[in-house]
């Protein structure tokens, strides 16, 4: 689990992950990430918005400092949305 090592702790990742079953929540945070390129997923501010986006939707208020371990960990993983490879490694993370 390489996201502990950003700070981020298992259990907003286990909150998060039962949000996401909700289909209509899912379906709102697939809508704020449309269209999102892995030059987007480098731009710290973008990744700033979209981490503030997806909170919101999730009605999950972050601090600063979880804010910041989030943008780290994004920017860390060097995401390509196109990549395959890329989303199921991020998936095997998560499941």
């Amino acid at each position: 689990m390489s996201y502990t090592k950003y700070g981020i702790r298992p259990e907003l990742v286990e909150r998060v992950k039962t949000k996401m079953k909700n289909p209509a929540v899912k379906d709102r945070v697939k809508m704020a990430l449309h269209g999102v390129t892995k030059y987007d997923l480098q731009d710290r501010a973008k990744v700033r918005r979209l981490v503030r986006t997806c909170s919101g939707i999730l009605h999950e208020p972050l601090t600063e400092t979880q804010e910041e371990q989030m943008i780290a960990f994004v920017l860390g993983q060097r995401i390509d949305p196109n990549n395959t490879l890329h989303l199921l490694k991020l998936w095997a993370m998560f499941r």
